[in-house]
């Protein structure tokens, strides 16, 4: 298949604190969330100056993947386009669209397979699509890459030089815990995202030639009375203190590809001032950002879409996601929808 361009698709954060309430009402359109969560949630960017390092992540991303694709081709340029806020999908189509862009490829910034994170993605290209009106640009989004060699290998890593800032004597011993954001249990029903993590957390473990993880989520956003994947990262964290044995806690946000604001305020700030009341010494591994194996396997996603004959690299039992997914792959429950 033929493409002329690449969209770096990505979930979107405010700059500035006047964009905060905006983006919020962005992100919370149509769902049945309280109002004084929405300004508990802005609370937590006001702490940092009103600005989610996400946009700027999207930024160095991008910068680096042009680097890696005029050095290694396919030589084609790369838009961006976020779900809720600027530079907004919308008008990325329309822009591509005045540059005469035909064909495109989707990279979105998530490695799992859920409504939210893939889905919902291709929901608002096709929206983005109506809205910059007839001729707008053929999108197809490359496939969810949670096994792909190049996504462990860099996830890998983070965690190597995480571990490394442990003294040796107690580095075999540390408690290893994976994150990621927590879904409704409906939604997670309906997907393999669970399975997903379990994976990548496996296939991680077994580089590192560990046996011994846990996964666990953080982020939950939904009313107290529906159900949502458990054990939080908060939970988490005391009963490592009162099951005893090593003080040191690492913290892989493996849920996540770069350190964006849900890292920042739920692990940076809130499990670490957790981990010190609780006497445990918490080390965060870094997300794969704009580590080179992911960059390089970022190509190699292009590259398989555009020619057929090669191979679908994907590590574990799950194998590699379609480059097509199917008609009701990942959908929103009726009950969540009509929420």
């Amino acid at each position: 298949m033929n493409y002329d361009a690449i969209l770096v698709t990505s979930f979107g954060g405010p700059e500035c604190p006047d964009d905060v309430m905006p983006f919020l009402e962005n992100v919370l359109r149509g769902k049945n969330v309280p109002r004084e969560r929405m300004l508990q949630v802005a609370e937590h960017y006001y702490q940092f100056g009103g600005k989610s390092p996400i946009n700027d992540q999207n930024r160095r991303l991008i910068a680096a993947l042009e680097i890696e694709l005029a050095q290694n081709g396919p030589r084609l340029p790369i838009y961006w386009g976020n779900r809720n806020w600027h530079p907004l999908l919308a008008d990325t189509l329309r822009r591509m669209k005045a540059n005469g862009v035909r064909r495109a490829l989707a990279f979105v910034t998530s490695a799992y397979s859920s409504y939210s994170s893939c889905r919902q993605y291709r929901e608002d290209i096709a929206r983005a699509q109506e809205a910059a009106g007839e001729g707008a640009p053929v999108v197809d989004k490359i496939r969810a890459f949670h096994n792909h060699p190049g996504f462990v290998e860099a996830v890998t890593d983070r965690l190597q030089q995480a571990l490394a800032t442990i003294p040796e004597e107690r580095r075999e011993a540390a408690h290893l815990v994976y994150t990621a954001h927590s879904i409704p249990l409906a939604m997670a029903q309906g997907c393999d995202y669970e399975k997903q993590l379990k994976e990548t957390g496996r296939l991680v473990a077994e580089k590192l030639g560990r046996k011994k993880w846990r996964l666990v989520y953080q982020s939950r956003s939904g009313p107290a009375s529906q159900p949502w994947l458990e054990p939080d990262i908060l939970d988490c964290l005391p009963e490592i203190k009162m099951r005893g044995g090593s003080s040191d806690v690492v913290i892989a946000p493996i849920g996540f590809v770069s350190d964006h604001m849900e890292i920042l305020f739920d692990l940076d700030t809130q499990a670490r001032e957790l981990s010190a009341e609780l006497g445990l010494h918490m080390v965060r591994a870094g997300t794969v950002g704009t580590h080179p194996r992911f960059l390089r396997m970022i190509r190699e996603l292009i590259c398989e879409r555009m020619d057929e004959g090669l191979p679908r690299c994907a590590l574990g039992v799950l194998g590699p996601r379609p480059d097509v997914c199917a008609a009701d792959c990942c959908a929103m429950p009726k009950r969540l929808a009509a929420i």
